[in-house]
Order: C-alpha cells, then structure tokens, then sequence
C-alpha cells in the first residue's frame, strides 16, 4: 500500500475542509501550503485588476512558500489540492511542486471551484514537477461523500 501526503493550498477555507476530509478517506498525512505573505480576501479578488492574484497570475510571480517542511520524501502518491484560479492551479501550487523533489512519484490533483474544470491544469503542472506522474483526482466542489473519497483514495 501507498503513503499518501494530501497536500492543499486553501485561500478562504473551501479547499482546506475538502482536503482534510480526504485525508481522513485516505488515511494520509495532512499538509497545509502556506505562501509566505498570506493572502487576504482582497488579494483574491479577481475582479479587481490590480489585486494581488490577478498581478502574480499577469507576471506568472510564483508566490514564496512559508515552508518547505512538506514530508514529500516519506511519500509515495501525493494528493495536491487546491482551488481553480484562471481556469488553472494557483501560481503557488508550481511554487510548491518545484520546491521538492516529486522523481517516481504520482501527483494526483483535486480542485475546487466555483464552476470550472481542471482544463490544462495536469499537463501545465508537469512542467514544474518533470520526473513525476501527475493525474487528474476529480473536482471536489459541493457535497463531497466520505464513501466517494475513500473510492477515490484506494485507487492509489
């Protein structure tokens, strides 16, 4: 069996809730991706054109994490949840992926989102994580099943 890490970076809690409850499903480990500077509701306000996410997302700015503790190495498949900003991961998540070593490991992605889907996301997330695997999970948006979880977590 797999050591699963579930991985998640949360702007307003919605993403947060999802993840522990997936790792709970998947009997994982549980870390949370924090950007140095935290944000706050209005540097996520994307109908603002000057906030802070649509300036990084304009300059592709990878936001500095707070940490780079992740227990990545004592894990074979991580679960990386985050939310859908710009139809793609948060600029944080490549910050993430490229601040570890992901070799011969599988990346599966799970997002939330207020109404889109992964698009691209796996395949522009393999640019940052090169030697891994990465997969698409499934969206966790609304009521999300403890049931539906585990189903999930035990195909990995």
């Amino acid at each position: 069996m797999s050591k699963i890490l579930v991985a998640y970076f949360s702007a307003e809690g919605t993403t947060a809730a999802k993840a522990k409850k997936l790792c709970e499903a998947a009997d994982a480990e549980l870390y949370e991706i924090k950007p140095e500077k935290p944000y706050s509701s209005s540097d996520i306000n994307w109908r603002n054109p000057v906030s802070r996410c649509n300036r990084e997302w304009l300059k592709k700015q990878r936001p500095e994490l707070s940490d780079k503790n992740a227990p990545v190495a004592d894990s074979d498949v991580v679960f990386l949840c985050f939310p859908i900003w710009y139809y793609n991961a948060p600029l944080i998540i490549r910050s993430f992926l490229e601040a570890y070593d992901f070799s011969g490991k599988k990346i599966v992605l799970f997002a939330t989102s207020g109404g889109s889907e992964f698009g691209k996301t796996a395949e522009t997330l393999k640019q940052s994580a090169p030697n891994s695997e990465i997969c698409e999970g499934a969206m966790l948006n609304g009521s999300v099943s403890d049931e539906f979880l585990k189903e999930i977590a035990e195909k990995y």
